[in-house]
């Protein structure tokens, strides 16, 4: 990192501070449209980047796509001419400061795949110009910023820390969070230089209502990002396999888990499941295990976590077995009901889903699978679309050898679920409020 001593405020830093600096955000997803909608709220001109068509009429119709979003926030921000949406990048050149937020999924070979950010950062080179800001927010493996982003942008001919500023300032996007939101959640910000850092926390200091916690450079808030995810996944590794130890032992791990975390101290609840979903906790350990081979490290603990978690889909497959079995049904021929196919409770975010990897393994073994979400009324998987069944009803529960839930979601009727079903695989224990257990079996 080059140091540089950021003394007096530069000319962008004075425009943000008077919020007369215009906004750009490229990416207009989970992260990148809540982003835009609070720096619209702030007061300032905001641009939003995105090459699916579909997503920026959306935008400009005043139409939210993004549960984390309020409509009438969206709609009130768009009628004021604060946000506008475009696919045209030419626009960047009235931008003053343009924040990355692309997906950074993984290629067929479990490696990074950060052809996202790379193109977002071509097609922003042609339109650069002196004294603007570039933040990543895009989750990647540490050197990202640096190694990758820096000499894209340098092809504009600007030089970072001089003639343009540069920094890495992860997402912290929780779907479906109801207490922690973009606009109060801390953010951490790492820039090249020292400057770059201070204007890039001066961006977001306008615009949030959480502290900003400023790192050393890029590479620690890069880091920073996959401790979090990678902290989760080894976490939830572990207590997945504890649940199929316990299981064996015929001991029932989610009161052990309750009486665990009555201890204030030393002790952080996680609870085992189907397996890993979202963006980042199946993802981002990928990411660090990859950038560590380039050292010739190996990231054992790590690796052992996610070879436990990206087993769980086919465990779950085994154990519906199992339950067949005991009513003597055979898988093949079986009809199972599958409830909720969205990664986590309450919300119809359905990206790497463990409930569409159980559903393909039930499916597989010859099993006739429905699902019931109802956040998620259909989802795309190898290039077929799968719909919801439209209701929960008793008919449908007592049509289904097994009733498999695999998303906690709080607005089904499990009183009914227990009172109809033939017997039930709750892998996330949503059913622990039902008095009469006789038909369920926990993870």
């Amino acid at each position: 990192m080059v140091n540089q001593p950021a003394t007096s405020k530069s000319d962008l830093q004075k425009k943000l501070i008077n919020k007369t600096a215009t906004l750009g955000v490229v990416g207009l997803g989970y992260v990148g449209l809540p982003l835009a909608v609070e720096k619209a709220k702030s007061g300032y001109k905001t641009i939003g980047f995105d090459v699916q068509i579909e997503k920026v009429n959306m935008v400009n119709a005043g139409e939210n796509y993004i549960g984390d979003v309020v409509n009438e926030d969206l709609e009130e921000i768009v009628k004021s001419g604060l946000l506008s949406a475009t696919t045209d990048f030419a626009q960047v050149a009235t931008a003053d400061c343009v924040c990355i937020c692309v997906p950074t999924p993984l290629d067929a070979h479990q490696q990074p795949d950060i052809s996202y950010v790379k193109a977002s950062a071509q097609s922003i080179v042609p339109y650069m110009h002196k004294d603007m800001l570039i933040v990543l927010e895009s989750t990647t493996y540490p050197g990202t910023t640096e190694e990758v982003l820096k000499p894209i942008l340098e092809k504009s001919g600007l030089t970072c820390g001089e003639d343009f500023y540069l920094a890495f300032s992860p997402e912290r996007v929780d779907p479906g969070n109801l207490i922690y939101k973009t606009k109060n959640t801390p953010k951490v910000v790492g820039g090249i230089t020292d400057a770059c850092t201070a204007i890039a926390a001066t961006l977001y200091e306008s615009i949030l209502e959480a502290p900003i916690h400023r790192v050393s450079s890029p590479a620690i808030a890069e880091m920073e990002k996959i401790l979090e995810n990678t902290y989760r996944n080894v976490n939830i590794g572990l207590v997945n396999e504890l649940a199929m130890l316990c299981h064996k032992m015929e001991i029932n791990f989610w009161e052990v888990i309750d009486a665990a975390k009555t201890k204030p101290y030393g002790f952080q609840a996680f609870y085992p499941g189907p397996g890993l979903g979202g963006h980042c906790i199946p993802l981002d350990p990928y990411y660090l295990s990859w950038k560590a081979r380039e050292y010739g490290f190996h990231t054992s603990m790590i690796e052992s976590s996610m070879m436990v978690n990206d087993r769980m889909p086919e465990y779950c497959a085994e154990r519906a077995s199992k339950i067949l079995n005991r009513y003597k049904k055979a898988m093949n021929g079986s009809k199972i009901l599958i409830l909720g196919v969205a990664y986590k409770q309450d919300i119809d975010d359905y990206r790497e889903s463990p409930a569409i990897e159980v559903i393909q393994v039930l499916e597989k073994e010859g099993a006739a699978v429905v699902y019931y979400d109802p956040y998620v009324k259909e989802y795309q998987q190898n290039g077929s679309i799968r719909i919801s069944e439209p209701d929960l009803t008793s008919t449908l529960i007592e049509s289904a050898d097994l009733v498999i839930v695999t998303t906690a979601h709080t607005n089904v009727d499990y009183e009914l679920v227990q009172q109809h079903a033939v017997a039930i695989f709750d892998t996330k224990n949503a059913m622990k409020h039902v008095k009469n257990r006789e038909n369920i079996e926990l993870l």
